[in-house]
């Protein structure tokens, strides 16, 4: 019924940039919370940005200053720019969301596929 589709991954030199988006579709009466997580090799999935409806978002401190996460209501798109890439940044790269299915209002977790970004020269 909630279906996030992720775009944007690819592979990038250390200090480049890279734009994820992340389009919501699907019975949604509410989104209460967007996120953006990564996922790296051998390692668990982490927090990188989470964009409350209304509020501010909130940065990991490994991407603060270099990770701006924003909307696009009118496109119901999330995007996370990634400037001054590194190596260590290398992860698959998950959108969430969090909010209520339209006429039922079941609350709803929903996940992207995800999208691998790596930083590589």
């Amino acid at each position: 019924q909630v279906r996030l589709v992720e775009s944007g991954g690819g592979l990038v030199q250390p200090g480049g940039s890279l734009r994820l988006s992340c389009t919501s579709s699907g019975s949604i009466a509410r989104i209460d919370v967007m996120g953006w997580y990564r996922q790296a090799p051998g390692k668990e999935r982490e927090l990188v940005a989470v964009l409350p409806s209304g509020g501010s978002t909130n940065y990991a401190d490994s991407v603060k200053g270099r990770f701006i996460m924003f909307r696009d209501n009118a496109k119901n798109t999330v995007y996370l720019q990634m400037n001054s890439l590194k190596p260590e940044d290398t992860a698959v790269y998950y959108c969430n969301a969090k909010g209520y299915i339209r006429y039922t209002f079941n609350a709803f977790d929903a996940w992207g596929q995800g999208t691998l970004v790596t930083v590589s020269s």
